[in-house]
């Protein structure tokens, strides 16, 4: 049985021309080639998708753009972008410069070529230790794709870094926050549930509420559904706060600022390149960091 739950968003349970999809290197999520690379080999992609691990066997999505399926994660956040109006378009606009990094993608209301409104959308998923990648030529070479028998020799295996990803995703948040604070916008960041249980766990998010609409930090967790086709990812619960609610999960304070016509310039010269929000539409690439691959 192996680790590797889906291989280029394929389910490895099911009867697949392996092959043809390892050949091929595609992300449905993307509609394009796989842009997880490895570092050793950079023109090799690893698609590993979701992985099984733990004593539990729990099901880990490890790459951020699984979560663009069926462009759900977009459709879920509708609802923060409170000066939209029927007639307007929703447009996918991929990383938009704030204080503190970039933001992965804006969802913006635009009617006549000018952003309305918009929300700023972080995606993150868990980073691994080790590589992925031993466990994924196994997977391929017993389906008859012909694969080199030293990387099926490897003992190299895999393991989930929880307390650094965590930390990491807090700290962004808390520089970028303030920015969408200051603007009177919503920022929400989409993860899985594993990671925001162990967040949790933690760290102090015992003030964390229920969604409002009046916070501007808002976390949307999904649940991997395993269905008769394959795997689905679902919205299961939402929470939200502040600045300071960040500031008090992690004991630090910042207060970087963007004015708000600097963020609408940025959004509106992406329009180009953004696509027209539509189920099943290819969607914008955000240049999402740690998608490579540590063999």
């Amino acid at each position: 049985m192996t680790k590797v739950v889906e291989l280029y968003g394929n389910p490895t349970n099911q009867s697949l021309i392996w092959s043809d999809i390892a050949s091929s290197q595609n992300c449905p999520f993307l509609s394009r080639k796989c842009l997880k690379n490895r570092k050793s080999e950079p023109d090799l992609t690893i698609g590993s998708c979701t992985v099984s691990y733990g004593r539990e066997a729990r099901n880990i999505i490890i790459c951020p753009f699984r979560l663009l399926e069926r462009s759900q994660i977009f459709t879920d956040c509708i609802h923060l972008l409170t000066l939209h109006e029927p007639g307007n378009e929703l447009r996918i606009v991929p990383e938009i410069a704030v204080p503190g990094g970039s933001i992965d993608y804006c969802l913006a209301s635009v009617r006549s070529g000018k952003v309305i409104d918009f929300i700023g959308i972080e995606l993150q998923t868990l980073d691994t230790t080790g590589t992925v990648w031993p466990e994924r030529q196994r997977f391929l070479q017993r389906h008859g794709v012909s694969v080199r028998d030293v990387d099926v020799a490897s003992g190299k295996g895999f393991g989930m870094n929880w307390k650094m990803t965590a930390k990491t995703i807090l700290m962004q948040l808390h520089h970028k926050i303030h920015t969408f604070e200051h603007l009177s916008k919503h920022l929400v960041l989409v993860v899985q549930d594993c990671l925001i249980d162990y967040m949790q766990r933690e760290f102090s998010f015992e003030h964390i509420q229920d969604a409002r609409l009046g916070n501007p930090m808002h976390f949307h967790s999904y649940e991997l559904l395993a269905e008769a086709s394959g795997y689905r990812i679902q919205l299961t619960k939402r929470w939200s706060t502040d600045a300071n609610g960040i500031a008090q999960c992690l004991g630090l304070q910042t207060s970087p600022r963007v004015e708000l016509e600097v963020m609408l310039r940025q959004i509106e010269e992406k329009l180009q390149q953004s696509s027209l929000l539509f189920v099943g539409q290819p969607l914008p690439v955000s240049t999402h960091e740690d998608v490579t691959d540590d063999s």
